[in-house]
């Protein structure tokens, strides 16, 4: 504490004369010191006779040192059972080995460089037999601690941080200011975390980083400047125990754009919708990998707003299992790009579709040759009958009947 003491031994002159050549013992009695502390004793003559001065340096054992711990009153920390109710989100605190008959504060805080106060603190009376209270919390948090202390001047304090691993709600704390299109996170425990900005893709729900938006923020805000609003742009944050992800616009409460394509046998139709006034660009490119594709065309730009579509012409057929249309927002700092591939080629499914309209005409056509054909057997079989009867002196009707009853005949024979 700095604090000094000084303590003059004066000697008589009559006393001074018979010590002259002879050693002299001073005792001082004793002084206060407290745990822990350093001390320095310095003993000088005055006037200081030829510079002489003895010094000597002491240093206090602390509370660790089992006698120092045992016997010295301002050791008793006491000690700290929990139990958390999260329901309720309160943690029930039970106190043991302290000072008998003394109060004891017990609080809850946030750890940084000191335990920062929360606002839950409870004072137990010692006269009182129940040693426990009840703290009320707002989140799990995993610099959330339990900190107790005696009731006395420079009381040593024991500290419980049992939440560690509630690591969940940190990620949680992520704001958007859209006046200035800042996303901004900042944590609410110190944690040596990386962060990224990243784009969700369909597959697994995987999130793949954007380019140059890496950082790591030990104890600091995270923030970044002009960033699309897309449900599909997300906040990635790693530490040693895994990655969690989220994604503040996924819930459909910012502007969002979207991008369409329509196929023709010449050019593709590449169409624009936002809600916001926007920047577009566009480009074909043959898929890569999951996070890139390669430009193998011509970068087209368009502007889009008040939800109203906005198209841009590409030419040439663009089809195949690895050919993509790549579009993303070019006013912003950080915009998801957008994919679409496997796009189905516009003429092979119109030559297929032509292929069989023809099948079906041919089909058609063969079908009414023959029914024309097995007519006209018909009538020239009756015309022969009708020839040949008539010869016989037999009249057209019965000639018919007669036909008709030999076919009944020979049908029953059959049967």
């Amino acid at each position: 504490m700095q604090q000094s003491q000084c303590v003059n031994v004066r000697f008589s002159r009559k006393t001074s004369n018979k010590l002259v050549g002879r050693k002299v013992h001073v005792q001082f009695n004793c002084f206060e010191i407290n745990v822990a502390q350093h001390i320095y004793v310095t003993m000088k003559t005055i006037p200081n006779y030829c510079e002489v001065k003895l010094s000597q340096e002491y240093y206090v054992e602390d509370c660790r040192n089992n006698d120092v711990g045992k016997h010295i009153p301002v050791c008793f920390a006491g000690k700290l059972d929990y139990n958390v109710d999260r329901a309720r989100k309160t943690i029930s605190v039970n106190v043991s080995d302290f000072l008998q008959d003394q109060d004891y504060y017990v609080r809850l805080c946030h750890k940084w460089f000191i335990c920062e106060d929360v606002g839950s603190f409870a004072l137990i009376k010692g006269k009182k037999s129940l040693k426990s209270t009840s703290l009320q919390y707002s989140q799990l948090l995993p610099c959330l601690c339990i900190e107790g202390w005696s009731a006395i001047p420079d009381a040593r304090r024991t500290q419980l941080c049992p939440f560690k691993n509630d690591t969940k709600a940190l990620w949680d704390s992520i704001v958007y200011n859209p006046a200035t299109q800042t996303l901004a996170w900042e944590p609410a425990c110190p944690v040596h975390v990386t962060v990224n900005l990243c784009r969700l893709t369909k597959m697994n729900d995987q999130c793949v980083d954007l380019q140059n938006s890496s950082t790591t923020a030990p104890e600091k805000q995270v923030k970044y400047s002009r960033v699309d609003t897309h449900p599909r742009l997300c906040m990635k944050f790693t530490t040693k125990q895994g990655s969690w992800v989220r994604c503040p616009f996924a819930h459909g409460n910012f502007p969002a754009w979207k991008m369409r394509i329509a196929g023709g046998a010449e050019q593709t139709q590449v169409s624009f919708t936002s809600q916001t006034k926007a920047q577009f660009s566009v480009l074909v490119c043959n898929k890569a990998q999951l996070s890139s594709c390669d430009s193998v065309g011509i970068r087209h730009s368009v502007s889009a707003g008040d939800s109203h579509p906005t198209s841009v012409n590409i030419s040439g057929e663009i089809c195949g299992s690895q050919v993509c249309i790549q579009g993303w927002r070019t006013d912003v700092d950080y915009s998801v790009p957008l994919l679409i591939c496997d796009i189905q080629c516009t003429l092979s499914s119109q030559s297929q579709e032509d292929d069989e309209n023809a099948i079906r005409i041919m089909l058609l056509t063969a079908i009414i040759l023959i029914l024309v054909m097995m007519m006209a057997l018909l009538g020239l079989k009756i015309l022969t009958i009708f020839h040949r009867k008539k010869h016989e002196g037999r009249s057209p009707a019965q000639i018919i009947r007669q036909s008709f009853s030999t076919r009944v005949k020979s049908t029953s024979s059959l049967h």
